[in-house]
């Protein structure tokens, strides 16, 4: 029966392959309006059948250990966070009664003492290292472009979406170039970019013709070497990484594509020093990972272990995962909000975690400021209803609750001065499921930076939401099948 399934998956393999070579061929050949979009259909299912093929039939064989492990945790996750989400709705937001008290003015959480907590909380400790702030598309894009020319020996990639807009592909012709002089690998998830590629920004310029494959366009007249991960279980790597020279990296929300150039608020970090060597670690087991040799390559690069390049400098700076069986970015996340005893505040896109909700709604309660930023317009029909249930279910205990004008893809946060970015969401897929990396701190001068370019500016020009929003039967059906699901 194996064979049988190999057989298969290398027979999609290559009709995949036949589909995208179509996009190393001269873009004149596609300039019938109707063939190309027919070959792009083709190309788009094909290229899901190989997902499929590689999850399902490839996946066991040469990655054993991580399919089980991600079965295994994905169930006892998803069960335990069932049974946690429906205590929460039934009994506990609840029993959260009576007058929401006045905001406490009081001191901090002692951050020396939490840090030691997360040590505890989370079994992570603290690398060394030191944070800058790139925000939005230009400032980020223009840093990261500068970088890869300047590479002197490697560029690792590690992105959920590759997108094959005109942005993406100009990036990529960026990467192509210095392949020819230095090592350059690019990793993307095969469920991430397979949806990007099935929808266009609507500020994409009608000439643009879209490679068929962004795996095949890169390796295309190049030394680029590309890997995409499988999804077993429709489980993901949701983290974005990108490693110049393994000495600086690039760590934070952003895909490549042009909405992230030039359309949506977002956020990432260009950061120095040895927590750079953990980052380039992760990198490495992943893409070993995702190789031929699957779980058999990962224990190599594992027991290699973690290599001294990075320079030594910076300040605290610790790296917080999901993984399998280990959810570090939650546990530290809810740790914080449990801690703080004057303010948090929250930005990001997708809010359905009900035991955050729930945690916000208790620090609120013994008068803590507690304030949220979401999109006003977010790009997920059935998340927006979600955000929608989480808003008023926050307001309702005293929570204030702004949007921000557009789309922002943020992932942020700071409690009493300990702050949290990187890639995950405040849903079930970040925060349980998927793989995400966020690097957090305690650094005075590194929170007070991401409080003066992030979130002052992001609540000046925010509206307040003062009324619950109106929702329907329908609108709650959906966040349960958001909560179960995503």
């Amino acid at each position: 029966m194996n064979i049988d399934r190999a057989r298969i998956a290398a027979l999609i393999m290559i009709l995949s392959t036949a589909a995208g070579c179509a996009s190393a061929t001269r873009q004149s050949a596609l300039n019938d309006d109707n063939t190309y979009k027919a070959a792009r259909a083709v190309a788009g299912t094909t290229h899901a059948g190989w997902i499929y093929a590689r999850s399902v039939y490839e996946n066991p064989i040469n990655r054993p250990v991580s399919n089980a492990t991600t079965l295994a945790s994905l169930a006892v996750k998803s069960t335990g966070g069932m049974l946690r989400r429906v205590a929460i709705s039934t009994t506990q937001l609840p029993a959260l009664r009576g007058d929401i008290p006045e905001l406490q003015s009081r001191p901090g959480m002692d951050l020396s003492a939490f840090e030691r907590k997360l040590d505890k909380v989370t079994g992570t400790r603290s690398d060394t290292g030191r944070i800058e702030f790139l925000v939005d598309g230009e400032e980020y894009f223009g840093r990261l472009t500068n970088a890869i020319a300047n590479a002197e020996e490697c560029i690792d990639i590690r992105t959920y979406i590759f997108d094959n807009d005109d942005y993406a592909v100009e990036l990529a012709g960026h990467l192509k170039r210095r392949s020819k002089d230095i090592r350059v690998r690019v990793m993307m998830d095969g469920l991430g970019t397979m949806q990007a590629l099935r929808a266009d920004p609507e500020t994409l310029p009608a000439s643009h013709k879209a490679p068929l494959s962004m795996r095949l366009h890169l390796q295309s007249d190049s030394k680029v070497k590309v890997r995409q991960n499988t999804n077993p279980w429709l489980t993901g790597d949701h983290t974005k990484t990108t490693i110049i020279d393994k000495k600086i990296a690039f760590v934070g929300g952003m895909n490549i594509g042009r909405e992230y150039r030039y359309e949506w608020h977002d956020l990432m970090m260009e950061v120095r020093g040895p927590v750079v060597d953990k980052i380039q670690y992760e990198s490495d087991k992943a893409w070993a990972r995702a190789g031929l040799l699957g779980d058999v390559a990962n224990f190599i690069a594992f027991a290699k272990g973690k290599k001294q390049r990075a320079a030594t400098q910076g300040y605290p700076v610790r790296v917080l995962q999901t993984r399998n069986f280990d959810s570090d970015i939650h546990k530290a996340q809810l740790a914080a909000i449990q801690s703080a005893q004057s303010y948090i505040i929250i930005e990001n896109a997708y809010f359905s975690d009900d035991r955050t909700v729930y945690e916000l709604a208790k620090a609120r309660r013994r008068g803590v400021d507690v304030r949220v930023i979401i999109p006003k317009r977010g790009n997920h029909g059935p998340m927006n209803a979600s955000n929608k249930v989480s808003i008023n279910e926050l307001l309702r205990h005293g929570v204030r609750v702004y949007e921000y004008p557009g789309m922002t893809h943020v992932k942020a946060g700071v409690f009493d001065g300990w702050a949290s970015v990187g890639s995950a969401n405040y849903d079930k897929y970040s925060l349980k499921v998927n793989k995400e990396l966020n690097l957090a701190t305690s650094d005075p001068e590194t929170v007070a930076a991401l409080m003066r370019q992030v979130f002052i500016p992001d609540l000046i020009v925010s509206r307040e939401i003062y009324r619950p929003l109106n929702t329907t039967v329908a609108t709650h059906l959906v966040e349960i099948l958001v909560d179960e699901l995503l």
